[in-house]
């Protein structure tokens, strides 16, 4: 019927930002919620910045995320958009498929038992 577009400001833009999709989303939290069951994992935090989407894992909430979850859609022709962050700065897995880069934190959870 009547197609209304959004009303912009004179040289102004919306603010882009990068976020994690639906199925993104369920994938992290399937994850996030074994760890958290095992006692391994206690808090998260999702950032969405211009050019990146990051979901934080911490041990306790006042510490620095031991594991980053980055979803950079600018290096998706070129180093794949995931990749899975270490506490020390170390890329551990990168790819384009979300689920093949979070089995390296499915690893974490597998241990000796004595």
């Amino acid at each position: 019927m009547n197609d209304v577009s959004p009303i912009q400001l004179s040289g102004t833009k919306p603010p882009q930002q990068v976020a994690f999709h639906r199925l993104e989303l369920g994938q992290i939290m399937t994850i996030y919620g074994r760890m958290v069951a095992a006692g391994e994992w206690r808090d998260y935090g999702i950032s969405m910045l211009k050019d990146v989407a990051v979901f934080s894992i911490f041990r306790r909430s006042a510490e620095h995320p031991i594991y980053r979850v980055e979803k950079r859609p600018k290096l998706a022709a070129k180093q794949q958009q995931f990749a899975v962050i270490g506490m020390d700065g170390r890329i551990l897995k990168r790819g384009s498929d979300l689920r093949q880069v979070l089995r390296v934190l499915d690893k974490k959870l597998i241990r000796a038992v004595d």
